[in-house]
């Protein structure tokens, strides 16, 4: 087997030099290109990603997701300050609704994190989801390797929000939490099964004031479920916590509670297999979309697509015929209307 390996020039190189000395103005730089669609930028970023993958794989890596009120923003940043507190270098990407008519982000993340995006251990970055399945930028694994490399040592993704399709992000981390807010019984019912089995924390947020007793009957009812749910690993079972992002309580047990859950994963091997298989499957999925991109854009297909289709509507000709006929015109002709 051959494998090609990509021209570093000097730019990307002095590029990668001041990422890893943490220069953000260059990191900034280095996920734009990442996050745009140019092939020019592409070809740069992949560069630049060959360059500084020996540099990666040094942190944390945790999914957030919760229903809408919890209070996502607020408990990131009291998590986040709690952590840069204790010397730990956090980056945050959160990846925010697309609007429809310019594609970018609508919430604005730092503007919600006024605090910690003034801390000079922490590192925000807000990128539109464009749309993509799961609540996460297509680039979102790219951004987290240059946030690695450039010394961060906890990365925190947020996601747009609880659905079906919460996976993408769950198979990118090391650890996926799950924020819920002290509802009880009535929002465990609103909670798909597949989310909560996604979980391996679940974090009861807003447990202050009067909202207390509500918060440990909710912890209870969650508690029970998680036990007839089947654990994603059998060194470690889900847990719930409860905490306050607004009075800073329950954050230092949590994130105790994170380093037992690397713990009894590293200790059995587990999580350098996952991100293993995480990398893999990250090939597989970009493999898919080029495939497509390049299908769609193969000028013969694209003349034969709308007939093809509208055969398949009337009725004339199988999807699964007509899919085998694209298919073959765009193998049989892989070389030319590229």
């Amino acid at each position: 087997m051959t494998i090609k390996k990509l021209k570093v020039g000097a730019n990307t190189e002095e590029m990668a030099r001041k990422i890893r000395e943490g220069n953000r103005r260059y990191l900034a730089r280095a996920i734009t290109l990442a996050e745009s669609i140019r092939s020019d930028h592409q070809e740069q970023a992949q560069s630049l990603l060959t360059s500084l993958l020996p540099d990666t794989g040094n942190s944390i890596r945790i999914g957030i997701s919760g229903t809408p009120g919890v209070g996502k923003s607020t408990f990131i940043e009291a998590f986040g300050k709690f952590l840069t507190a204790k010397g730990h270098k956090v980056a945050v990407l959160t990846i925010d609704p697309s609007s429809k008519r310019t594609g970018g982000s609508i919430l604005g993340d730092k503007t919600r994190m006024e605090e910690l995006s003034r801390d000079p251990n922490a590192f925000i970055r807000p990128s539109p989801s464009g749309g993509s399945l799961g609540g996460v930028a297509r680039r979102t694994r790219e951004v987290m390797l240059l946030c690695e490399a450039a010394g961060f040592d906890v990365i925190l993704i947020e996601t747009v929000g609880v659905g079906q399709s919460e996976t993408t992000v769950a198979d990118m981390v090391d650890m996926f939490m799950l924020l819920l807010a002290p509802a009880g019984g009535d929002e465990l019912q609103g909670i798909k099964r597949g989310v909560m089995e996604l979980a391996d924390i679940i974090v009861i947020n807003k447990a202050d004031g009067d909202l207390v007793p509500v918060a440990k009957r909710a912890a209870a009812e969650y508690r029970g479920a998680v036990g007839l749910m089947r654990p994603k690993s059998k060194h470690w079972m889900p847990t719930v916590l409860m905490t306050s992002a607004l009075k800073k309580t329950g954050i230092e047990e949590l994130w105790e509670t994170i380093g037992k859950y690397r713990e009894a994963r590293e200790e059995h091997n587990e999580l350098d297999q996952q991100r293993k298989d995480q990398a893999s499957a990250w090939m597989w999925a970009e493999l898919d979309e080029s495939l497509m991109n390049r299908l769609k854009s193969h000028e013969q297909v694209s003349a034969d697509l709308v007939g093809m289709e509208q055969a398949v509507k009337a009725g004339e000709l199988s999807p699964t015929a007509a899919a085998q006929q694209l298919l073959a015109t765009f193998l049989g002709n892989s070389g030319r209307g590229q």
